[in-house]
């Protein structure tokens, strides 16, 4: 890798975009995996805002485990490898297509999640906001995430339902997020992809931004992707990519 390791070194700017794959490495199964979310019969209707408003246990009863379950994963290899890379001076944002605030957990400053996050929940009737440890607190106090049997649904007091402010399909994407997510793949000249087939648009676009202003992208992936002909270099492990930046840059 020592290409890219040259290229973070030289970079003005160095971008990051992160998908599923690096959060496999943590045993988190990925979305479309032999074990993955979609693999669930009610799949389509888990993340459709439709379907959250007539029924939203479908939501909660499929991402018992994947969100609600959060606490009992740690960073990985690759979110301790970035956290690194901010440290020594390196890496100046990271996009992420991911919803489980790994990169935050490891001590990440700027993460823009163009996904949308759980961090923060939303009542569907007017608006008021609690914060992912209040809905977990109120999830504890009625059986816990691994309870089984119907999921407990967190309502306001106003009996409306509590959304995470994840994007749903149906919804738009955090305007502010992929804002400030594109204005840093236009300013990187290095642009490291890890863990994402660039198949879900519009964050799939991001590194195109990069090779449009003349930026280099490097992938870090274990399938091909549509932009592996346009990267400088393409590499299938992202545990070899995280030891590589933690013995280049973590004495830094």
């Amino acid at each position: 890798m020592e290409r890219l390791i040259d290229a973070i070194r030289s970079a003005k700017c160095v971008a990051a975009l992160t998908g599923a794959g690096i959060s496999t490495l943590c045993g988190i199964p990925d979305f479309r995996g032999p074990k993955g979310l979609y693999r669930n019969p009610d799949a389509e209707r888990i993340f459709d805002i439709d379907w959250f408003d007539r029924d939203p246990r479908i939501y909660y009863r499929g991402c018992r485990d994947l969100v609600y379950g959060l606490g009992g994963f740690s960073p990985g290899p690759v979110h301790r490898a970035l956290k690194i890379l901010e440290d020594a001076g390196r890496l100046d944002g990271i996009a992420t297509q991911n919803i489980d605030m790994l990169h935050q957990k490891a001590g990440s400053s700027n993460v823009y999640e163009v996904h949308g996050s759980p961090a923060v929940h939303s009542c569907r009737r007017c608006g008021a906001e609690k914060s992912f440890g209040e809905i977990m607190d109120m999830i504890a106090a009625n059986g816990g995430p691994e309870k089984l049997g119907e999921p407990y649904v967190p309502r306001c007091g106003c009996g409306g339902v509590f959304k995470p402010e994840i994007t749903f399909f149906g919804e738009s994407l955090p305007e502010e997020a992929f804002s400030r997510a594109s204005d840093l793949a236009c300013r990187a000249d290095t642009m490291l992809v890890l863990g994402t087939s660039l198949t879900v648009y519009p964050a799939a676009g991001l590194p195109r931004l990069t090779l449009q202003k003349g930026g280099k992208v490097f992938i870090v992936n274990g399938q091909p992707t549509p932009l592996d002909d346009y990267a400088v270099a393409r590499y299938p492990d992202l545990s070899a990519f995280a030891g590589s930046i933690i013995s280049n840059f973590g004495g830094i």
